[in-house]
């Protein structure tokens, strides 16, 4: 059977990239307010991987949970059950040392700006460039350049009284930046910008990302900026629901279209699909599903090639050879007859799965799907 620990294809963990570090590691995380009688759950069993570099948003409902974790990822509030290890600290039950020096190590941006009145732009910047103990020379470079970016070069020495709020919240955008943080957590950034400041933000989050392997985290509703995510995460009533990595989702979806089963399915129906797969790895000479073995999986091959061989009783012969973008393992989810072949991997080879009761699915979504899938069933033999 494949050597690799089946994981979602679409969680985060890129195929290729599966040993990037991890800025954040979240296991089985819940948190609850109140006390007592009052005391009420916000999330529930929790579990994320962000590797560093990834631009990931969250998404959800008003209420969903998304801003309670991103603030306990920001040790703005304290872990009470469960595993939360941010940039390589275990912050469940650790002291309050330890929560300052990650702290220095984050950025903090939230859609209320909280500027100092009495400050001018440049000075409400400079107060986080001072707590990070950031050379004041360095600083001053730049605080200049990160305003002058975000548009805000002729204000630099505005107060926030002479300032809109979307102006305001670019301040408060580089503040959050200036220290060069590892990782960036940002709570509706964009929300009170206009569509061309907005991209600027997250334009500058990318290049944030790319050249100094900076983490962002955002929560947002803003669907102008969903573009740029590598994942998006859903939460729903206090629970993620879905971790989609989109590139490898879109790998998926360009692999599915090629194929007839699935060549009509909506984009929407695709994602779908994606985002139920499983990454499966094989090494040379690994047996992937067995001739006479119940059928469980339907398989898309990732990269690599495998052999497909029958055994009629007296011998066993190789009948076909099945490289990256074709799929097996259908005959047995339609027919409900053992597997009527077996393939093995004629080197290492990666795959995506989807389970039957998946697969399945996907077939009672149409009327007509079936059929189809049998007629192409049929063509393969």
């Amino acid at each position: 059977m494949p050597s690799l620990t089946t994981i979602p294809a679409t969680s985060g963990a890129f195929v290729g990239d599966l040993q990037l570090p991890k800025t954040v590691k979240v296991q089985n995380l819940n948190y609850f307010f109140g006390e007592g009688e009052l005391r009420k759950q916000a999330l529930f069993n929790n579990n994320l991987e962000v590797r560093r570099g990834e631009i990931v948003i969250m998404t959800g409902p008003s209420g969903s949970g998304k801003t309670t974790l991103l603030t306990l990822i920001g040790t703005l509030r304290t872990t009470q059950d469960g595993s939360l290890k941010v940039l390589g600290n275990e912050l469940q039950g650790c002291d309050r040392d330890l929560i300052v020096r990650v702290r220095r190590q984050l950025g903090f941006i939230f859609q209320a700006h909280n500027l100092f009145e009495s400050l001018t732009a440049y000075q409400n910047v400079n107060m986080a460039a001072e707590l990070a103990g950031l050379d004041p020379m360095i600083a001053e470079g730049r605080i200049k350049s990160l305003l002058t970016r975000l548009g805000l070069g002729e204000r630099i020495h505005y107060k926030p009284k002479s300032l809109s709020g979307g102006q305001k919240q670019r301040v408060a955008i580089a503040r959050g930046l200036v220290h060069k943080p590892k990782l960036i957590l940002a709570d509706e950034p964009t929300a009170a910008l206009d569509e061309k400041s907005g991209r600027e933000v997250v334009t500058l989050f990318q290049e944030l990302a790319r050249d100094e392997g900076c983490t962002i985290i955002m929560v947002t509703h803003d669907n102008r900026i969903l573009d740029v995510a590598d994942r998006i995460i859903n939460m729903v009533d206090g629970q993620i629901k879905s971790d989609v990595a989109v590139q490898e989702a879109s790998v998926i979806c360009d692999f599915l279209k090629e194929i007839p089963l699935f060549d009509h399915q909506t984009p929407n129906t695709l994602a779908k699909i994606a985002d139920q797969m499983m990454v499966q790895e094989a090494e040379s000479g690994d047996t992937i599903i067995r001739q006479g073995d119940p059928g469980d999986l339907f398989y898309l091959i990732r990269n690599g090639t495998v052999e497909v061989r029958v055994h009629d009783g007296k011998q066993e012969r190789t009948v076909a050879e099945l490289k990256e973008g074709q799929y097996f393992g259908e005959a047995a989810l339609i027919t409900e007859e053992p597997r009527n072949a077996t393939v093995v991997a004629k080197g290492k080879a990666i795959f995506y799965a989807l389970e039957k009761k998946d697969f399945r699915e996907v077939l009672e979504r149409s009327a007509s799907f079936e059929e189809e899938l049998r007629q192409a069933l049929f063509g393969r033999q």
